[in-house]
């Protein structure tokens, strides 16, 4: 008999708060709906919902789509992951044994304490003791203005994506400007990939006018609504 699945839309079941703090960029919430192996951990910012561990095909896309993208007699390419989120995205990197060294930025020092010490460690904890891995506590536009190093691939998974920013300080990732960041801590060749919770041809021609080659589109279809997707796009070689 097929073990039926809870639907994690489903809000019937009020969530319990684990934990709730004041960060620099305002609230942030951990919440659990059910429990024991098929509890579901929701993160909401300032009220509103961003990610949750009921389905990581996205994020795992994310990066998979970033290592397919590159070179392929490029050895141990980097990787800067933006956003560690209920860590789906850093731990696919950490399973692929081809990455090298494996960096996620977050500014959210409570979301980095769930994974250290909290219940997401459930999904993290291997790939945060992978020698590999390095966690940057701040923000990612700081560290790519300011980082000594280029990588290979830029994994963003910031917000809700660029057509639906929860924080306005996120606004600037996506913008002209910042995308033009993005590109020049590439390597030349370098991919960047962004998640979004929805498809934006806008965001697509944003890309292109930042200087970027190669830009398309990846789709992941979710139980309601539109799909998440993943933007693609290159630095020259």
């Amino acid at each position: 008999m097929p073990t039926l699945q809870r639907d994690p839309y489903d809000t019937a079941e009020r969530p319990i708060t684990l934990d709730r703090r004041e960060g620099p960029h305002g609230e942030v919430v951990l919440r659990r709906r059910g429990s024991g192996a098929g509890a579901v951990h929701e993160i909401i910012a300032n009220g509103c919902f961003l990610m949750d561990t009921s389905d990581g095909r996205s994020e795992r896309l994310l990066v998979d789509a970033a290592l397919a993208a590159l070179p392929a007699d490029r050895p141990e390419p980097s990787v800067l992951i933006g956003g560690l989120g209920v860590g789906f995205s850093l731990a696919r990197a950490a399973e692929e044994p081809r990455w090298g060294r494996i960096t996620v930025a977050e500014r959210e020092p409570a979301v980095i304490d769930w994974h250290r010490t909290g219940p997401l460690g459930a999904l993290s904890a291997r790939a945060l003791a992978d020698p590999r891995t390095e966690v940057v506590e701040g923000d990612l536009l700081h560290h790519l203005r300011t980082a000594p190093v280029r990588y290979d691939a830029l994994c963003l998974d910031i917000d809700n994506g660029p057509g639906w920013t929860v924080t306005e300080d996120n606004d600037g990732l996506y913008s002209p400007a910042g995308l033009a960041g993005c590109r020049e801590r590439l390597t030349p060749g370098g991919v960047l990939a962004v998640w979004s919770a929805r498809p934006s041809a806008a965001f697509e021609a944003t890309l292109r006018n930042a200087g970027f080659e190669g830009v398309r589109t990846e789709e992941i279809a979710v139980a309601r609504g539109v799909p998440d997707v993943v933007h693609l796009a290159q630095r020259a070689a």
